[in-house]
């Protein structure tokens, strides 16, 4: 997992009704004022600004154009509910005793650096403004959360035999492919700027030149016997599949014919074999314009035709669909349940309010 993908806390988007206070609640502390650098409480724990601003700058990334005052403190509360989330997980683990330990911490630690060398991780943390010990503090939160939904959802999760056969016998149509199918994988090189790279190294060419002579280098070293996907994390300059080795999933034969030079090489290799450098171009307007260079993997071809429920990937692809329903239905609920309990105030919120009534 990037380094940089880890420090964004998720936020979801969802109505958090304030909870009433009684009379002598009210009259005790309800409308007593936090402190200026209190922006919300949970259960009486304070989220500070300090944090949701760095949170914030880690989300607005190196974005040169600046978002106005307004979609500033969109962002803010998007953010803040998140954070506000987190802190009900966070509560809810430490009395259910499911608080990450430090083995767990320097476990994970040791799992996510591994792909790096000790300068660019360093290099990593410091664009995030983060220290190791920050860094650390966000793996336990993050490892809490996930030993959380791992006993109160995942526990409760049991996808049989007979809801997969149901599943295929309500859909069956939807496993019969009307075309072959190519599972492909690439590794991208391109001279146009980008925020962001997405691979392991954050490696990025500087121009059309560089882009080539950098495509030539992993081709060449492709052929020396180099692990395609391992290529493609470290170096494909494509910030969507980079982190999966390339792995564009499957592509009609259609699709492919859309760029015919790429489906001529295609459609003759065998699985596992790769395409020489080939141009990418832009697919905007009728002239071609070369936007950077790949090279592509064959993973599978599958061909045209209804695929049983006795295929192996046909159960793995139903399993996968009915677990992941039921977990976000599941996860939906506890959220929610936890809302219920948690006492909850967002001071930002109040302010933005309070403002705009001046």
């Amino acid at each position: 997992m990037p380094v940089e993908s880890v420090f964004t806390t998720p936020a979801r988007i969802a109505v958090l009704g304030f909870l009433s206070c009684s009379l002598l609640v009210a009259v005790a502390g309800c409308h007593r004022s936090p402190a200026p650098d209190v922006v919300a409480t949970v259960n009486g724990k304070e989220i500070l600004r300090a944090d949701l601003e760095r949170l914030y700058k880690v989300n607005l990334g190196d974005s040169p154009q600046q978002p106005s005052a307004e979609q500033a403190d969109i962002g803010r509360l998007t953010i803040l509910h998140g954070m506000i989330e987190d802190e009900i997980l966070q509560q809810r683990a430490a009395k259910l005793n499911l608080v990450a330990s430090d083995e767990d911490v320097n476990a994970k630690l040791t799992e996510i650096k591994a792909p790096y060398t000790q300068e660019v991780f360093d290099k990593q943390l410091q664009q995030q403004n983060m220290s190791l010990d920050d860094y650390k503090r966000f793996l336990r939160r993050s490892l809490t959360t996930t030993k959380l939904l791992n006993k109160e959802i995942e526990s409760k999760i049991n996808i049989t035999d007979a809801a997969i056969g149901a599943y295929y016998a309500a859909h069956k149509a939807e496993f019969n492919l009307i075309e072959p199918q190519y599972h492909l994988a690439w590794i991208l090189t391109t001279g146009a700027p980008s925020q962001q790279t997405g691979n392991l190294q954050n490696n990025k060419a500087s121009g059309d030149a560089d882009a080539k002579k950098k495509i030539q280098t992993l081709h060449t070293r492709l052929e020396s016997g180099e692990d395609f996907g391992a290529l493609a994390m470290n170096f494909s300059e494509d910030s969507n599949t980079s982190s999966n080795g390339g792995d564009r999933g499957f592509v009609s034969e259609s699709q492919l014919h859309s760029d015919p030079e790429v489906y001529n090489i295609i459609s003759k290799l065998k699985p596992g074999q790769v395409t020489d450098i080939l141009p990418v171009y832009d697919s905007a307007g009728p002239a071609h314009h070369t936007v950077g260079y790949a090279i592509y993997e064959l993973l599978a071809r599958e061909p045209a035709g209804q695929r049983e429920l006795n295929d192996p990937r046909v159960q793995q692809t139903i399993h996968t669909q009915l677990h992941d329903s039921r977990a976000q239905l599941l996860r939906n609920a506890y959220f929610e349940m936890l809302h219920n309990e948690a006492k909850v105030h967002n001071y930002f919120a109040d302010q933005i309010l309070k403002d705009s009534a001046q």
